[in-house]
């Protein structure tokens, strides 16, 4: 096989991709923040749980017979 293949690329076809992929991804934006404040708004008053009571502790330190080095 010794034929070469010729490709040509038209300059308007990579601006019209990015123009088509502009606008299809402008609706999805839409979609995503009223879904966003949707969820704002149902989203529950909550009160924040009550202090922990103090919990009291101690720390014993025995002094114990001494261990020959």
């Amino acid at each position: 096989m010794k034929h070469q293949m010729e490709l040509t690329l038209a300059s308007a076809t990579p601006a019209f991709r990015r123009a088509h992929r502009r606008q299809r991804r402008l609706p999805s934006a839409h979609w995503w923040f009223d879904q966003m404040r949707k969820a704002v708004d149902d989203a529950m008053d909550w009160q924040p749980a009550t202090p922990a009571r103090p919990e009291q502790t101690r720390l014993l330190l025995v002094a114990g017979p001494k261990q020959p080095a």
